[in-house]
């Protein structure tokens, strides 16, 4: 895969942001609003882990931070897998629905990143606001339902049989695409599920699949996941803050600050996107490490359920 030129014009970046050019102030307003957030939400060193319902040790923190540049690494490379990445191995080690709630935050950050950086703007929305429509009805519908039920070991047992099918899709597939082909009633259905499944456990690999096989412009395949993922976690955010009792003050400082950390591997995987590497191998390590991860879940949750 080749991609453009893996330089970045700094004084051209300031000239355009000085000048409120919408790529350049979404980027810059989308990291900011998770650094203010993480300052002013701060409860204090003190309460750190307060809210978590878990002792978490140093070690097993400093691997969640690697763990999450990691995620932003792929993300950065290919417009999803942050959530898939992130959840279900933050859900293993804390309260899952806190889990779900904390990682609304680093996605909405990247995403709106995204969508700036790849460019995509008004075009996609007038050419796709049936998914928008449909992606915001499920978010709602997934919302409600956290909020409404309470969450076990069942939504990270979910989260490993999605992940398992994901796999199987991808292998079976062997990553084909399909050149210009457009469904409109499978992506508008795939959208629906993918606000759903988001907003009710913070994992969503249909839309992903979807858009992987059926387009093959990749800024336009990056930065049309990143408008529907953006729009879906903005309308999760202002639900969970306003309408449900989710979104504490707590976890919003919390998922900022993991936001920050994603920053760097943002950027590492942005750059790595617009260099040539082999995709091949490359969506081969990705599937394996999702494989790895549904394992894991399983060992966990399938012993709890079952027996």
């Amino acid at each position: 895969m080749s991609g453009p030129e893996p330089t970045v014009d700094i004084e051209q970046f300031l000239t355009n942001l000085l000048e409120f050019r919408y790529r350049e102030l979404t980027m810059v307003g989308a990291t900011l609003a998770v650094v203010v957030a993480s300052i002013v939400f701060f409860p204090g060193s003190e309460n750190i882990g307060q809210g978590l319902q878990s002792d978490l040790s140093i070690g097993l923190l400093g691997a969640l931070v690697l763990v999450a540049i990691v995620a932003g690494a792929v993300k950065g490379m290919t417009g999803f897998g942050y959530s898939l990445i992130m959840t279900p191995i933050v859900a293993s080690v804390i309260d899952p629905t806190v889990a779900v709630v904390v990682l609304a935050i680093p996605p909405w950050m990247l995403n709106m990143f995204q969508i700036a950086e790849t460019g995509t703007g008004w075009s996609f929305v007038r050419e796709e606001w049936i998914l928008l429509v449909l992606a915001v009805i499920g978010t709602v519908i997934g919302v409600t339902a956290l909020a409404t039920f309470s969450a076990g070991p069942l939504i990270p047992f979910v989260i490993g049989l999605i992940l398992i099918g994901y796999v199987v899709f991808q292998v079976a597939q062997n990553f084909v695409t399909v050149e210009e082909a457009h469904h409109p009633f499978a992506l508008g259905t795939a959208g629906l599920l993918q606000g759903f499944l988001l907003a009710l456990a913070n994992l969503g690999p249909l839309l992903p699949a979807y858009f992987h096989t059926f387009e093959r412009d990749a800024e336009r395949y990056i930065g049309g996941l990143a408008m529907v993922l953006g729009t879906i976690f903005t309308v999760r955010i202002i639900q969970m803050a306003l309408f449900t009792d989710l979104l504490t003050t707590y976890r919003l400082w919390l998922g900022s600050m993991i936001a920050i950390v994603t920053v760097v591997g943002l950027l590492v995987g942005t750059y790595l996107r617009r260099l040539e590497f082999d995709e091949q191998k490359f969506n081969w390590f990705v599937v394996g490490l999702l494989f790895v991860i549904s394992i894991n879940i399983f060992r966990n949750t399938v012993p709890v359920l079952f027996f």
